[in-house]
């Protein structure tokens, strides 16, 4: 299992954030995901499904992601979604912004990547650790560069 917990200050206010988190912004922090579309919106929003389609390269993955926690706050803000990629990994991200004042805004990016069969176990122990933590400082950096874009 990979896990990580990051965050990054953002001189942005906390809404101009998380507009970026929403279904018709969410292309700009993650460009490989070429649709996300809602499948259920439960009442209250949590257990609310989408279906998501995500392009590495050539190829293409399709997936159900569920919201499994959701806080919307004048200061605070937070999303748990949570979907299984390729039948092998469950995956789980957690976006949490916290508004420090006016105009800016602590994001912390957490999540884990745990294998479900022996190939998801052992494509993990494989992969490099290095190479999970740039993808997760990238991330954070992404956000922060269309945050201050506005």
């Amino acid at each position: 299992m990979i896990q990580w917990n990051e965050q990054i200050i953002i001189p942005a206010n906390i809404e101009t954030v998380w507009k970026l988190f929403q279904d018709e912004q969410v292309q700009r922090i993650m460009p490989n995901v070429v649709e996300r579309k809602p499948l259920e919106t439960k009442e209250g929003v949590v257990g609310s499904t989408y279906i998501e389609t995500y392009q590495e390269g050539k190829r293409q993955e399709t997936y159900t992601g569920t919201l499994v926690e959701y806080e919307d706050t004048p200061v605070k803000k937070h999303k748990m979604t949570e979907f299984v990629l390729a039948k092998a990994f469950n995956i789980q991200n957690t976006f949490t912004l916290e508004k420090l004042d006016e105009h800016t805004t602590r994001f912390i990016y957490g999540g884990k990547n745990e294998g479900i069969n022996f190939l998801g176990r052992a494509l993990l122990k494989l992969g490099n650790t290095r190479n999970n933590n740039k993808v997760v400082n990238d991330f954070l950096a992404l956000v922060k560069e269309e945050a201050v874009k506005g």
